[in-house]
């Protein structure tokens, strides 16, 4: 069982581990966007972002509605930006600490 938790943390993690899925989570945060919004906020290609927005739902990461010919995406669980937040956490500390490395040359 406990085998199967791990597969399915680290499923999540790589649907949410690649640039173009974390600008479209990113773009997300303020809410529900068509993908028509979503193409020039993150400067993509529509038949791109789609494929990633399609991989993203198969994980549960976000849904999708039709609103006329337009497609809604919405981030499904709100607590992945307090993993997208805990993450800049992480990288913050680390520039913290290079920049005191870089201080003692």
């Amino acid at each position: 069982m406990e085998e199967q938790i791990v597969e399915l943390k680290a499923a999540i993690l790589k649907a949410m581990a690649q640039p173009t899925r974390l600008k479209i989570l990113e773009s997300l945060r303020s809410g529900e966007k068509c993908i028509c919004e979503i193409v020039p906020t993150i400067n993509g290609e529509q038949s791109n972002i789609s494929r990633h927005i399609s991989m993203m739902q198969k994980s549960h990461l976000v849904t999708t509605r039709k609103e006329g010919v337009r497609v809604m995406v919405n981030v499904k669980n709100p607590m992945v930006f307090d993993i997208l937040d805990k993450v800049s956490t992480i990288l913050k500390t680390r520039i913290k600490e290079q920049e005191k490395l870089l201080n003692q040359i």
